[in-house]
């Protein structure tokens, strides 16, 4: 049975409840791994669209974890829902990105401080200016100090979000690149900007699976190994919010 709820796209089990920190990967059957394989007892509590969604326990610390599909409409969808009509305060995005600087290399974790983008979504908020899509301070905080004690390489700065994976002309990975944009993903900047509307808190988590200039690319093993790092980074994030 599900429960009743406003939401188009989430139908809460009975018996099931989301957490206030959320850990999101696009891939849905990502998000069932990292609960079959870090979480105590998951349970599960959506799986409406094949967007799977569980809850249980890490390191004492009630977690959720849901997939976002791909791109800003599909995570902004969710994140908004979540936001807004489950009490959830908290978001981690984990998923992969496309380095764009030389520093930036694959294996490479990426804490995203700041997404640029170029989404209209920056203009449905209505702003007087340019809005400036950025991360929770404490969470960069948490994630920071994790992947220093797991002694992961982290470079922390901003990312670029694109409504593109194929750009019909490749421009604008190379301007984002002039303008010391580390990597390049889809749904970041739809996360930050949902979260600072709604006062919420969120971090973007990323693995570096290739590199736009270098050619560089990883295995499909060497992907699950260094996913694994970026996903107990996010849960030890997750684990030491005040939420």
């Amino acid at each position: 049975m599900m429960k009743e709820s406003p939401s188009a796209c989430i139908s809460l089990k009975e018996g099931t409840h989301i957490a206030k920190v959320v850990l999101m990967p696009g891939d849905p059957l990502r998000a069932k791994y990292i609960a079959e394989h870090y979480l105590e007892n998951p349970v599960l509590f959506n799986d409406t669209r094949n967007m799977l969604g569980y809850t249980g326990i890490y390191e004492g610390k009630e977690i959720s974890i849901m997939g976002s599909g791909m791109g800003i409409p599909s995570i902004g969808l969710y994140i908004h829902e979540l936001f807004n009509f489950f009490g959830v305060e908290a978001i981690i995005r984990v998923g992969s990105a496309g380095g764009l600087d030389e520093r930036v290399h694959v294996r490479d974790v990426v804490i995203a401080m700041t997404a640029s983008t170029n989404s209209n979504i920056v203009h449905a908020f209505d702003f007087v200016g340019t809005l400036a899509p950025c991360a929770d301070y404490d969470l960069l905080r948490h994630a920071v100090e994790a992947a220093e004690e797991m002694g992961v390489h982290a470079d922390v700065g901003s990312v670029y979000t694109s409504d593109f994976f194929y750009h019909p002309t490749g421009i604008a990975n190379q301007k984002a690149k002039d303008m010391g944009q580390l990597c390049v993903e889809m749904e970041t900047a739809g996360l930050y900007l949902e979260a600072m509307y709604a006062h919420k808190k969120a971090l973007s988590i990323l693995t570096i699976s290739d590199h736009v200039f270098t050619g560089e690319s990883l295995s499909a093993v060497e992907r699950q190994d260094s996913f694994h790092e970026m996903m107990e980074i996010a849960l030890k994030t997750a684990a030491r919010s005040n939420i």
